[in-house]
């Protein structure tokens, strides 16, 4: 035993020494925010401010200095967050992190980003190319600086390589990837769908749905079509449910994410200003350090100042939505259809091209085959080649940069015209009480979109060019304005440029109907209709979920109980909410089982075909389709109950709920919100200090407060330009990817808690002054 006590004391004496070597590395990574130094790549004087939240507040002559202190400021808070970005598109993951992201890096090197980046930027107008170079240098001259590599280079034992223009064009087409990645799926999707099932399925899923909020008010009509046969021994390898029941679990079928946003506006007739105002909440992957980066930048153009404050990408030398003064703006995925999967006819030659992905130690020769309308799969013994709008020239470009230097709504669509970025729902309020919306983004010129694959026939040239005229609604006589990535063009507009994957669209309807309730407006009620929890979409659910268990009460009147205490919310509470809203999920999937199963066998996913098929199972719901029951039931009651008992059986084993009282099945528990690190994972017990603090869920997809446990908000902007004083500004994070820094975690609180964080920035506490060379 003497010995004992003197191990102990040296073991734990190893630890502290570890801790303290990894917590004095760690911090020597941390950058200076107060020093003065001089470079050549500047003309004159630049600073670069930062207040109690870490926001980046930049003064320089010109634009170009502006944009290198951006870089600059973005390679001192951002550095790996800005190379994982440009990786990710260019499918170059595995030569930092391994073999396990070789399939993501696979489907990227599909697509060929890294060589369209390098075309891009030679085609760039020349100021844009300046731009471009002056930000990398920035960005170049801070990673040069640090003393000790960022943590996430030291656990992965890399090195950053020099920041090229051509990578903040790569970090474009990352959003390529991730707004507009589902709908190059979902299209393969359905000619799978239309292959195997027939056309009637396709159009029993797209049927039009009851919640259409177009901005002009054109519904898209049509009778509910027949309920297709779905004949159940047709799955050619039977139907994968539970042993017991027969049922898919709520989680089986992983249900779309609403990935793109909600915007509004008013006219200036609806605030207390001349001002109209605008409100804007991008839906993304929440995760550590938050995808926006906090900025104002202040320069000249042409004698005259320009201040735009907002979000940037880090990566980019762009502020993505924000306001100038003059104009402000937002954005959410428009949804058009910009995709065409191209079926080659047998003779089709094409040709195969090589690309190497480099591992840690090794390297994998990945062998794409490609056609002249563009890389090629081959799906059930047929070759497909995918006509994509973020493959053609007209793709990528800066443009939105100019936004900066707009005074109003007319020269802000104008610079629109020019804009090439995954196409979204631009939504502007300017100070003048104009408010506006347009697509803006490049879209195919091409006029017969389609749900499915095309015959090689069919292709149109007009893929090679960007379309001209693009749908604009400006200054309605009611005076509001919304989109929540379901329809908003007009029925006629709809038929030209389809359907790309429109969100159901109930939380628009939600939306455009609290826009209806008042008659002015300010910051603060634009933030309710931002937190706007309410259950009218999952509401039909419950109501069916109550009216079922009612046919046995004394059996469930503790279920019927907690059901009524719902709050009518996806509130952080309510157990109700809980049950109605996972029960439905039960029901769908059970519902859809043989054609779940029938895509597993051929790595397609269901999910990206579930984004409108509400209408549809209510179709079959009400009519009680006795070709859809699954086979080990003989009524739809019998397998309702059966999906009820099952989904609470499995939420009760998840969350080690309470099986009486359904205590720990609220629904802040079970949607709690968790921001993490993708590198928390490797630190196990320590994983907690690169994640922020867990939060009680307290929203969901099918309302305007838009929350899931890694996904939602990523960000909350409400603004009238030229009263940014007013305006509120929230994100889900900090500005610093350091976990040291004191500015990692800075603002969370107020997102979380729906907290009013000013869009402008504070009182610096922190300078760095950038002097030109001697020589400059």
């Amino acid at each position: 035993m003497k010995y004992v006590k003197p191990l102990l004391f040296t073991i734990f004496s190893v630890v502290i020494l570890i801790f303290l070597v990894a917590y004095f590395i760690l911090r020597a990574s941390l950058p200076s925010l107060d020093k003065e130094f001089s470079t050549q790549w500047i003309k004159a004087a630049t600073t670069i401010e930062r207040d109690s939240i870490g926001v980046a507040k930049i003064t320089a002559s010109s634009h170009s200095d502006a944009v290198f202190a951006l870089g600059y400021a973005h390679g001192q808070d951002r550095l790996f967050q800005m190379d994982l970005l440009r990786r990710s598109a260019a499918g170059e993951l595995s030569e930092i992190v391994g073999n396990i992201a070789i399939n993501v890096d696979k489907k990227a090197r599909f697509h060929q980003f890294r060589q369209r980046a390098k075309k891009a930027v030679k085609n760039l107008p020349e100021d844009q190319k300046i731009l471009l170079e002056s930000y990398a240098k920035g960005v170049n001259l801070a990673a040069s600086e640090y003393t000790a590599r960022p943590f996430e280079y030291l656990l992965t034992s890399t090195e950053f390589r020099d920041w090229l223009p051509e990578d903040s064009l790569l970090v474009s087409y990352s959003m390529y990837l991730d707004l507009q990645g589902n709908q190059v799926e979902r299209d393969l999707v359905n000619t799978f769908l239309v292959e195997e099932f027939g056309y009637g399925l396709l159009d029993f899923f797209n049927m039009p749905s009851p919640y259409q909020a177009p901005l002009d008010g054109t519904i898209v009509r049509g009778e509910n079509p027949d309920i297709p046969n779905l004949n159940l021994n047709s799955s050619k390898t039977g139907i994968t449910t539970d042993a017991q029941n027969g049922l898919l679990a709520y989680n089986s079928i992983p249900e779309p994410l609403d990935i793109g946003s909600n915007n509004w506006a008013v006219t200036g007739n609806l605030t207390d200003t001349d001002s109209a105002m605008v409100s804007d909440d991008m839906h993304l992957g929440l995760r550590v350090p938050p995808i926006w980066y906090r900025a104002q930048l202040n320069y000249k153009t042409d004698g005259n100042n320009t201040t735009i404050t907002g979000v940037s990408l880090p990566g980019t030398p762009i502020i993505i939505v924000g306001s100038n003064g003059y104009v402000a703006w937002g954005f959410t995925n428009a949804n058009l259809d910009n995709v065409d999967w191209v079926r080659l006819n047998e003779s089709t030659k094409t040709r195969v091209v090589r690309e190497v992905i480099k591992l840690k130690n090794s390297e994998e020769v990945l062998e794409i085959e490609m056609s002249q309308y563009g890389p090629v799969k081959t799906m059930n013994g047929s070759r497909y080649a995918l006509a994509w709008v973020a493959h053609q020239d007209y793709a990528v470009n800066m443009s939105i940069m100019e936004m900066a230097e707009a005074k109003n709504l007319t020269e802000a669509f104008a610079i629109a015209d020019k804009v090439r970025i995954p196409v979204q729902n631009f939504m502007l309020a300017d100070s003048q009480g104009n408010a506006g919306w347009r697509p803006i983004g490049a879209v195919a010129a091409r006029t017969t979109p389609t749900l499915f694959a095309i015959d090689e026939k069919d292709y149109s040239e007009l893929w090679l060019a960007q379309e001209a005229a693009l749908p604009t609604y400006i200054n309605p006589s009611h005076g509001r304005l919304w989109t929540a990535n379901a329809r908003v063009i007009s029925a006629d507009d709809f038929l030209r440029y389809g359907d790309g994957g429109y969100a159901v669209g109930a939380r628009g309807l939600q939306i455009r109907d609290r826009l209806f309730e008042k008659q002015r407006f300010n910051e603060q009620d634009f933030y309710s209709i931002q937190m706007d929890n309410d259950a009218r979409f999952i509401m039909p659910w419950h109501t069916k979920l109550i009216n079922l268990l009612g046919n046995n009460e004394k059996r469930y009147a503790n279920d019927i109980k907690i059901l009524m205490q719902w709050k009518n919310c996806a509130c952080p509470e309510s157990i109700g909410y809980t049950l109605a809203r996972r029960y439905r999920s039960t029901v769908i999937n059970s519902l859809l089982a043989p054609i779940y199963n029938r895509m597993q066998d051929n790595k397609l996913s269901l999910g990206t075909a579930l984004r409108s098929i509400e209408p549809a199972v209510w179709q079959l719901l009400d009519k009680e389709a006795q070709g859809w029951l699954p086979s080990e039931f003989t009524s739809y009651d019998e397998f309702l109950i059966a999906s009820y008992e099952s989904t609470k059986a499995d939420l009760i084993k998840q969350y080690n709920a309470d099986a009486e009282t359904l205590e720990g099945l609220e629904w802040g528990e079970v949607n709690k919100l968790k921001v993490q690190h993708p590198f928390a994972a490797q630190l196990g017990p320590l994983a907690g200090l690169l994640n922020m603090p867990e939060v009680d869920g307290f929203g969901d997809s099918y309302m305007p407060a838009v929350q899931l446990p890694k996904f939602g908000a990523s960000q909350r902007l409400i603004v009238r330009p030229g009263n940014e004083d007013k305006a509120i500004l929230t994100v889900p994070g900090g500005q610093s990817g350091h976990p040291l820094s004191e500015f990692f975690s800075a603002g969370f609180s107020d997102y979380a808690e729906a907290d009013n964080t000013p869009l402008l920035p504070g009182t610096a506490i922190h300078t760095i002054n950038i002097l030109p060379t001697a020589t400059n």
